[in-house]
């Protein structure tokens, strides 16, 4: 064989190498990608179980605390608190606070903005009934006009679960 047939012999050889190289390294990078979106895939869905559990705690314990506080309200009007209500209060607000906390770190600022509303408002009429039960309210503040606070809290709560509904991307009619 000459230096010619050689030649041809060993490009050959090297492009057929060469081609199972480059068909080799074409399929690495598709599995990588197919590995990197699989993976993207499954943080969205950790992402929004993660949320969703996040959110039904949020929610259950505001219902908690603006019932909480209720209750608190009756046994104000009926009696003096015990050391059993006055617990029970403070169960429901720290539940309520720990869970917001949460939600803070999770949430994107369509959630947050309601559920920043409606923190304000249990706080604001938690601060109310404490005042009340130690004897201390401001002026104006009273058993009815914190009843009347606290019932303006459904409505807050209401919209903070709709927009968490929203973000999960579960139904849009309420």
């Amino acid at each position: 064989m000459d230096i010619a047939g050689v030649a041809i012999a060993v490009t050959g050889v090297a492009g057929t190498l060469g081609g199972a190289l480059l068909t080799q390294r074409g399929a690495e990078r598709a599995k990588r990608r197919e590995l990197e979106i699989g993976r993207g895939f499954q943080e969205a869905r950790e992402n929004l179980a993660l949320r969703r559990e996040c959110y039904t705690r949020l929610y259950r314990d505001a219902r908690q605390f603006a019932t909480a506080l209720n209750r608190h309200l009756h046994v104000l009007r009926d009696r003096t608190p015990d050391e059993s209500d006055v617990r029970a209060l403070e169960e429901a607000k720290d539940a309520h606070r720990n869970h917001w906390s949460e939600t803070l770190m999770v949430a994107p600022d369509a959630v947050i903005a309601p559920g920043d509303a409606a923190n304000q408002a249990l706080t604001r009429v938690y601060g109310m009934v404490k005042r009340l039960e130690q004897g201390d309210a401001r002026p104006g503040e009273s058993v009815r006009s914190a009843a009347e606070a606290q019932d303006e809290l459904w409505p807050l709560i209401k919209t903070l679960r709709h927009a968490m509904r929203q973000d999960l991307g579960v139904g849009s009619e309420f």
